[in-house]
């Protein structure tokens, strides 16, 4: 049996992928959007390769059975029989079999506290304006980029909708954060905005935030970060399929 192992293991890692990129939207809590085309096709080109070494491997227990029954020798007088891989090999199935049973959620509150705020001075200046219309939905990046930086205060009167989970902070603080990824889960940055004038549910529960920017501090400032949001309503909803922002 030990000879289907590589087969084996390869159907697993193959099905695993294609379960989450061709048959379900999960693949977006590790990856963005336009990778998916390269996950089906590494997850059908595992499919198949397994598939071909389980049939050499069937091809080569055939041949095994019938060396069996008529046992060589070399030159020394040694009986040659078929070898097995080890059995520790094995081992490696789990990794996949939790893939392909049970995938990983997507980066959450826990992936938010451990990213240390890195908000590097940049130019101030003034931003195009925002659209007509209130509420009007910013992605967070684009909320905190604003009222950080736009020396035009854009956001000044203006009623916003923000969508994120919640993260809790020092002395009670509450945010609505999103994470960023330029290419994967693994290069994940971490946007949040404080809420304030409304209870915010427990951490990472997915939320719309609806209110109004207040201006803290000077702009570029680190006293202007994170922003705050005046929320009137707060709202729960589901997690996103995609639950990322794009950078």
């Amino acid at each position: 049996m030990r000879r289907y192992g590589p087969a084996v293991l390869l159907l697993l890692v193959g099905a695993a992928v294609l379960r989450i990129s061709l048959f379900s939207d999960l693949y977006l809590r590790y990856v963005q959007a336009g990778l998916r085309p390269y996950l089906v096709a590494s997850g059908a080109l595992l499919v198949l390769l397994g598939a071909a070494r389980a049939a050499r491997a069937a091809r080569d227990g055939t041949a095994s059975a019938d060396r069996s029954a008529h046992p060589a020798e070399d030159g020394h007088g040694h009986l040659h029989s078929p070898a097995g891989g080890p059995r520790v090999a094995w081992l490696l199935a789990l990794p996949a079999t939790a893939l392909l049973l049970f995938p990983p959620p997507a980066l959450g509150s826990y992936s938010a506290a451990r990213e240390e705020a890195r908000h590097a001075a940049e130019n101030v200046g003034t931003f195009p304006a925002l659209p007509a219309g209130d509420p009007v939905d910013l992605s967070l990046a684009e909320f905190s980029t604003r009222a950080v930086y736009d020396s035009g205060y854009s956001l000044k009167g203006r009623a916003v909708r923000l969508t994120g989970f919640v993260t809790h902070g020092d002395g009670g603080a509450r945010y609505v954060t999103r994470l960023r990824v330029a290419c994967c889960a693994a290069d994940a940055t971490t946007v949040r905005v404080e809420v304030r004038g409304a209870d915010a549910p427990e951490a990472d529960t997915w939320v719309v935030v609806t209110g109004a920017w207040r201006p803290e501090g000077e702009l570029g400032s680190s006293e202007a970060w994170p922003p705050v949001l005046d929320a009137t309503t707060i709202r729960r909803v589901a997690e996103p399929s995609d639950p990322y922002e794009k950078r």
